[in-house]
């Protein structure tokens, strides 16, 4: 097997150093072997140690909350394993298995605090550090920016709904701040939730339930075409911002939603062509109501409740609680 400085020089991190750099750095260095299947590390431990592969592979992956597992990364000998935890002290982000029978050089935390005693090699190496991953993000930026089907999948992963096909809650709390941040340009959110909902999935089912979600979604999307964003907020809570929109605006499209959803046919959904939908819609505004985007989002979402335990089937702006 090759000597220590060998794999050293290999990695970005540690081939500008001299000499005695190089010998601190192997004085923290043990040779680790992994045998196929065992792990490296798994996300969530805390990144105490940074590998070098000298020898077989590596698979980076990440496990979802459905623990679907998804390989990230493969690496071959050369490669350095959880620079950015062991020097930030986070947590490590994903999880590293061996593929087969692997060899590794092990940096052990040791040497973090023998580095803040050689500020003239710390400083190499934390330079070196940070050109190495200002680099990967200014490659990652060019990707985003040139695939725009990569921009579109992101989108979807991070701001859609799996059942309505809707943007997201994520979508509406970070979307909306940057939407309000003119006076003079007013935003209406409407944020409606069914007064019968709960009937309707006692009476037909959750499956019934969630496909008359589906088309409700659907037919305010329709509806409200490219005037408002329309998203679910949660559960079985609709919503649409409203850019541009006054007082008088945003309650005419309200309005004119709630007569929508009164004579929507959901038969498909429950088998019953006389079973309507009851709504309750509250309406906020941006800046009569709120400046700051989750009081907005809140002053909105706490009317439909109070809408339906009026009897439902209402507008509400906040002043009218």
């Amino acid at each position: 097997m090759k000597d220590k400085k060998y794999w050293l020089l290999k990695t970005e991190l540690f081939s500008p150093l001299d000499d005695e750099g190089l010998r601190l750095i192997s004085d923290h260095c043990s040779e680790s072997v992994r045998e196929k299947g065992e792990m490296i590390f798994s996300e969530g431990e805390r990144g105490d140690n940074l590998y070098i592969l000298t020898e077989g592979t590596v698979e980076v992956f990440k496990t979802d909350t459905d623990r679907n597992i998804s390989v990230i990364a493969e690496l071959t000998p050369g490669n350095i394993i959880g620079e950015l935890e062991f020097f930030t002290g986070h947590t490590y982000n994903a999880s590293a298995i061996a593929a087969e029978k692997t060899s590794l050089l092990q940096i052990s935390e040791s040497l973090k605090n023998e580095l803040e005693n050689r500020p003239e090699i710390s400083a190499a190496v934390l330079y070196r550090f940070l050109k190495t991953f200002s680099g990967r993000l200014r490659k990652a930026n060019r990707l985003v920016k040139e695939n725009s089907a990569l921009v579109q999948e992101l989108k979807r992963q991070v701001y859609g709904d799996k059942l309505t096909g809707l943007y997201n809650k994520t979508y509406l709390e970070e979307t909306l701040p940057g939407l309000i941040t003119d006076r003079s340009h007013p935003v209406g959110l409407l944020l409606m939730k069914p007064d019968n909902f709960k009937m309707i999935n006692d009476t037909f089912g959750h499956e019934a339930g969630d496909d008359t979600l589906k088309i409700m979604a659907a037919a305010l999307n329709r509806f409200t075409g490219d005037e408002g964003t329309v998203l679910r907020y949660m559960g079985n809570e609709l919503g649409v911002i409203l850019p541009g929109f006054n007082r008088e605006m945003t309650l005419k499209m309200a309005e004119a939603i709630l007569i929508m959803f009164n004579e929507l046919n959901i038969s498909p959904a429950t088998g019953d062509k006389t079973v309507f939908l009851s709504m309750s819609i509250g309406a906020a505004l941006f800046p009569e109501h709120a400046d700051i985007a989750d009081d907005l989002i809140l002053k909105a979402h706490d009317i439909p409740l109070a809408g339906r335990e009026r009897g439902g089937n209402m507008i509400l702006f906040p002043e009218d609680l």
